[in-house]
């Protein structure tokens, strides 16, 4: 196992967020966390990647304790987070934004991981020298991404990827997932509103809702569940 998550207890002041969620993922998985909105997703993503401390519980990584640990250390251990919203540096290059992305490990790897990140997403490439600001959402998507895998991780968090995008985008980004997957070999963790897109690219998932895991499963049975279809795939259509 590569990442377990276990039993978490994550609070915002007085409100009890997260209440004892687990779950794990294995190399080489994608798996996803659907649920509603404000259902913890977010929260759980982040206690995972050092933002947020949970007051109970463990999350194991490659064998080892990450609960106390750094954000920056939690990193450079392997587990690298694409935040909700892009974030990328606007003021920055493209090139500059991806060098950012490796800034825990040798500057040996920067260009071999360049050339990784390029060949992957080749309209990166293009806009290498282009301010950050200036690149559509999608692109802006796909430089977080790439970012992300500069750091080399083993497990690739990514929090809600197809927000704000167009259709075509989302299908094109999702794309890229499942190569990035199936390319490196990289285990992913994905956190996304949009439960069929989510259920079609994964292996596993897990249901989350206010705090709770309700429900796991393969995706595919899961994207098949008539409770599930009703509420998140809005029905049958």
């Amino acid at each position: 196992m590569l990442l377990e998550v276990k039993d978490i207890q994550v609070y915002y002041g007085a409100i009890h967020a997260i209440k004892g969620v687990s779950f794990e993922v294995n190399e080489g998985e994608i798996v996803t966390l659907i649920g509603a909105n404000g259902a913890g997703k977010t929260t759980t993503l982040d206690t995972i990647a050092g933002l947020l401390r949970s007051r109970g519980g463990d999350i194991v990584f490659q064998g080892e304790s990450i609960a106390h640990k750094a954000p920056h250390l939690i990193v450079k251990d392997g587990l690298a987070l694409v935040p909700e919203g892009r974030r990328v540096f606007a003021q920055m290059t493209v090139e500059e934004n991806l060098e950012m992305g490796a800034f825990t490990r040798a500057n040996s790897t920067v260009e071999p991981g360049l050339e990784k990140v390029y060949e992957l997403f080749p309209r990166l490439k293009e806009r290498r020298r282009q301010v950050a600001g200036t690149l559509s959402g999608g692109e802006q998507q796909m430089l977080a991404i790439g970012r992300a895998l500069m750091a080399r991780p083993r497990v690739l968090l990514l929090d809600e990827p197809s927000l704000g995008l167009a259709p075509i985008i989302i299908n094109e980004i999702f794309k890229e997932l499942t190569e990035i997957n199936r390319k490196l070999g990289m285990a992913i963790l994905i956190v996304e509103q949009n439960a069929k897109k989510a259920l079609q690219l994964s292996h596993r998932a897990y249901v989350i809702q206010t705090g709770t895991i309700i429900m796991e499963g393969k995706s595919d049975d899961l994207l098949h569940n008539p409770e599930i279809e009703e509420a998140y795939l809005g029905g049958k259509k």
